[in-house]
């Protein structure tokens, strides 16, 4: 026991430090969850060995990846999944398979590797919502055009490697598993149908439960661990991946309050982000083998390729074909493609399966996983810096210096300051109301019109990120207030 509570301690440890390392990194860059899978990495048995994992952590390892996709899970609005944007999402995974599907099977590559089977497919197909929504929100993506599209194509991202991984990966013949799958089908609708029906009754027990939510009883947070830990045992007890329970359990959860509730909400996340998650995120970086990994290098590069052509070009193309229900602009469907190629948990989980059913080595899932890791960590950059750049209009500053190269020093700080301007809209007020007033007293002088041209610049921006918000730019001059640009 003694060895347990060390490894606990120091996982603890690096879980409390990682935010402060993450706040005092420039720019804030780096997400919590890459500097967890790096400790991880560093601590565990294939570094300095200090972490070890035992029996005690592996279930606390369970329990925390069991949160992540419960969470994940509840944040997909069942109306999203049957609206358009749905549709499209799970038509484009489809795609996404297909096209996993012909390159693993096809490319030379993947053969000499060793892994042209189901579970390197799935893997080249999934969308890590659930560590993405902490990404987004630190970020601020939450809420936004970006947030929404990255949220409506990353539940299939996730929802179809999850359901893929039940029917393409088990041991039992096709029948078999569409009985189990029904059955465990039967009992999820079951735990959804009870509680919904006490609701609309307003049934004593339900009447007790809200009524002691928030007291030492904690009904409702101690039913919906139930629920979690039940559908995860009932996982076990099929011979389905635990991760299908506990995204089931989610799901289910926001069927039952599709509203949402902040109390239950906050607690969800003070249990998972605050102690379970975290172990989860250390425990996959303490499973990366950095020798084996090093000593596959194309492999690693090749994988996180593929998962950018296979996973990101598909999203950006249905983005850009379904301009109308989207009105993203190029560098905003570029910011959702990579974001929606992040991926991990699913990565762990079908590796896990498949090293353990005997298809895929350990070193080659040490391989995928430390891919998957990287991603976590590049593709939230890559967004970042396409929406960065793309807001400094590059292509019009090369245009620009190309006709008056001697003045390229000017022309590159112009174009830096109509992105400032944008993120302070008030202060592009004041300067427009200022030009104004002096057109109108003595004319402008040189400086003062190169201001103007600034000004145009930016209101013309304003009116092209407006008009992606579904907003008339003749009726609002100015973006919303609950309108956030995405940070660093």
């Amino acid at each position: 026991m003694t060895q347990e509570l060390v490894s606990l301690t120091i996982i603890m440890a690096v879980a409390a430090v990682s935010p402060i390392v993450a706040q005092l990194i420039p720019g804030r860059f780096i997400p919590q969850t890459v500097l967890l899978l790096a400790a991880g990495t560093a601590l565990g048995p294939y570094g300095l060995g200090i972490i070890e994992v035992n029996d005690a952590v592996k279930l606390l390892n369970e329990l925390g990846m069991a949160f992540l996709f419960l969470l994940a899970g509840y944040e997909i609005d069942p109306k999203r999944l049957a609206g358009h944007q749905g549709k499209v999402g799970l038509l484009t995974w489809g795609i996404t398979l297909g096209l996993a599907w012909l390159v693993v099977t096809f490319l030379p590559f993947f053969t000499k590797q060793g892994i042209n089977g189901v579970a390197t497919v799935i893997a080249l197909t999934t969308t890590a919502l659930g560590t993405l929504m902490p990404i987004l929100k630190e970020r601020n993506l939450e809420g936004t055009p970006i947030g929404d599209a990255i949220i409506s194509y990353g539940t299939w991202g996730e929802l179809g490697p999850i359901l893929a991984m039940a029917i393409l990966l088990s041991t039992r013949t096709g029948w078999q598993t569409m009985l189990v799958l029904g059955a465990f089908l039967a009992i999820c609708l079951l735990c959804a149908m009870l509680p919904t029906k006490a609701l609309k009754t307003g049934h004593r027990l339900y009447r007790f439960l809200t009524e002691n939510a928030n007291t030492s009883s904690q009904t409702l947070m101690r039913l919906t661990t139930f629920l979690l830990i039940f559908l995860v045992t009932i996982s076990a007890l099929f011979e389905l991946d635990a991760v299908l329970g506990a995204f089931a359990a989610g799901f289910i959860l926001r069927y039952i309050i599709p509203d949402g509730s902040k109390s239950l909400e906050m607690k969800l996340e003070g249990v998972g982000y605050g102690f379970l998650i975290p172990v989860f995120f250390v425990v996959s970086g303490a499973a990366i083998n950095v020798r084996a990994v090093a000593g596959r290098p194309a492999l690693l590069v090749a994988f996180i390729v593929m998962l950018m052509l296979i996973r990101a070009v598909p999203v950006y193309v249905a983005l850009s074909l379904d301009k109308r229900e989207n009105p993203l602009s190029s560098h905003h469907r570029v910011t959702v493609a990579l974001y929606c190629t992040t991926a991990l948990p699913i990565i762990v989980a079908v590796t896990s399966l498949a090293v353990k059913v005997g298809t895929m080595q350990s070193d080659t899932a040490s391989t995928l996983v430390a891919a998957g890791a990287i991603t976590v960590f590049l593709m939230p950059l890559l967004g970042s810096i396409t929406y960065q750049v793309a807001d400094i209009h590059p292509v019009t500053a090369v245009r620009e210096i190309a006709h008056t190269p001697s003045d390229w020093r000017t022309i590159v700080r112009e174009h830096a300051q109509v992105r400032a301007l944008l993120h302070h809209q008030d202060r592009l007020k004041r300067m427009a109301e200022t030009l104004k007033s002096l057109e109108k007293q003595e004319g402008l002088n040189g400086l003062d019109s190169r201001r103007a041209e600034l000004v145009e610049r930016a209101r013309l921006e304003i009116d092209r990120q407006l008009k992606e918000l579904g907003l008339d730019p003749q009726l609002t001059t100015q973006l919303p207030h609950n309108y956030r640009y995405p940070k660093n």
